[in-house]
């Protein structure tokens, strides 16, 4: 079974899509998500647009990434670039680092139609991105 770290800033928004989209494509994966600077809630509109593709967020919750550093990890694998920058050391063995760098939809202004759309961006570039991942890193 292969264990996956996956980590941002705020652990809100595009962390926690990417862990829902993996645990979707197989449920047998250790799937964790973390923030490097942990905000206090999932972003609501995060959960929106994923639940509108039928992916249930709404328990998820933000994450500290302190408790995860002492822990084995396949993949570690930062999705913004602060958090890659600011990305502390894992004491614990980590066998691949990976840096897939996405828009924070958290950061959107405008309308409420306007910050969907941008959510909705983020999200399919992140479903993309995850399979494409799943299909040549963990897919057997």
């Amino acid at each position: 079974m292969k264990r996956i770290l996956i980590l941002c800033t705020g652990n809100s928004c595009r962390s926690q899509m990417a862990e829902a989209f993996l645990k979707s494509l197989d449920p047998t994966l250790e799937v964790y998500s973390a923030g490097t600077h942990p905000a206090t809630q999932v972003h609501p509109l995060a959960v929106q647009v994923m639940q509108e593709i039928g992916i249930d967020m709404a328990p998820a919750r933000p994450k500290p990434i302190d408790p995860f550093l002492h822990r084995p990890f396949h993949y570690v694998i930062t999705v913004c670039d602060d958090a890659r920058e600011t990305c502390p050391v894992f004491t614990g063995p980590v066998e691949h680092r990976l840096h897939f760098s996405f828009e924070d939809p958290a950061r959107a202004t405008g309308s409420r139609e306007e910050q969907l759309k941008i959510f909705r961006r983020v999200r399919d570039l992140i479903q993309t991105t995850f399979t494409e991942f799943y299909r040549t890193h963990l897919q057997t």
